[in-house]
């Protein structure tokens, strides 16, 4: 409301310089009875709005209601605004209703279109917000639609590598195949009863990483070694839940399962110029060596769209060798979203 004074001020001024300019009277009476007359319209139409316009988009009153509410702050505004100027200067009380000359019927003139044009702008200004932030909500809500179909596609893929090595254990090694399907039955108990928000804590998803490398020692024992850093003033970082996971799957799906000794996989955060940095480090096999499988990528890719979709430009995911000979897989995005 304050800011609909405001530029009613600056239109008045206006209205007062050109009238000046083109009466060629003097600049300090166009002023007084140009703001008088705007800003009591301006204050009575204003008030007006917000008392009748109820839960409207716009915040203005529907027909006809909007109508009448402006056709009397034009005849309240050039009344009372008129008698304002009037007292300032101290010329006759009314005179400003005689209708010999053309005084009256300029001044209505002018205070009609004033009126009408101002009311026009703000009415256009208000609907303007109104589809902007129509237009934001359903962008949000389609990065929220998209991140969880993300999401739904990541576990599923997840969960069935895990089954899938679950049947091999099964043949070679029943014991460590029920300790891992223990494992497992863990995991989806504390996956499926968390929340589907669209962001959680970097706490949360280290934590989430630990249960998932605790299940693949089941399967692989001591050729998967790792190391989870995360500094204590990271923790309450927001990240996409299950931002890590396919990077840590890929690391042991192409990098330490194909090297008969294993190795390690090492995840740290950090923060560099107000990015939040994530690496993912392993000593297996490195980039190429490992052959090709079936669902190849499908991971990377995930994270990669997450990152587009949330961060947009700013987020960022490089894969290159690793100086330990394995490879290293870089997150890169905003530290505070």
């Amino acid at each position: 409301m304050l800011r609909h004074g405001l530029i009613t001020a600056v239109f008045c001024c206006l209205i007062a310089i050109a009238m000046t300019i083109t009466g060629g009277e003097n600049w300090a009476g166009h002023l007084v009875y140009s703001l008088a007359i705007g800003m009591v319209s301006w204050l009575f139409i204003d008030t007006g709005r917000l008392l009748l316009s109820g839960a409207s988009e716009t915040h203005w009153p529907n027909w006809p209601w909007g109508f009448m509410l402006i056709a009397l702050g034009v005849a309240v505004g050039f009344f009372v605004g008129n008698l304002i100027g009037d007292a300032v200067f101290g010329a006759p009380r009314f005179d400003f209703l005689d209708i010999r000359g053309h005084k009256l019927a300029t001044g209505v003139t002018i205070t009609i279109i004033a009126t009408v044009g101002m009311c026009f702008f703000f009415y256009s200004l208000g609907k303007s917000k109104h589809m902007q932030s129509q237009i934001e909500l359903a962008q949000r809500n389609a990065t929220e639609a998209r991140l969880k179909l993300l999401e739904t596609q990541l576990e599923p893929h997840m969960l069935f590598n895990t089954l899938a090595n679950l049947r091999v254990l099964i043949t070679v090694d029943p014991p460590r195949a029920v300790a891992m399907l223990d494992r497992l039955n863990s995991y989806l108990r504390m996956t499926l009863s968390g929340s589907r928000a669209l962001s959680h804590p970097l706490s949360a998803e280290f934590e989430r990483l630990g249960d998932y490398l605790e299940l693949m020692s089941v399967r692989m024992g001591a050729r998967l070694r790792y190391t989870l850093d995360l500094p204590q003033e990271l923790r309450d970082a927001p990240v996409p839940p299950l931002l890590l996971q396919p990077l840590v799957e890929n690391s042991i799906r192409h990098g330490l399962e194909p090297k008969v000794e294993g190795g390690e996989i090492v995840v740290r955060a950090r923060t560099e110029a107000g990015q939040l940095v994530i690496e993912v480090n392993d000593t297996g096999v490195g980039l190429g060596a490992a052959p090709p499988s079936e669902g190849s990528g499908f991971g990377l890719e995930q994270v990669r769209e997450r990152l587009a979709t949330v961060y947009g430009a700013q987020g960022r995911m490089s894969i290159g060798p690793s100086p330990s000979g394995g490879t290293s897989t870089t997150l890169s995005f905003p530290a505070s979203a």
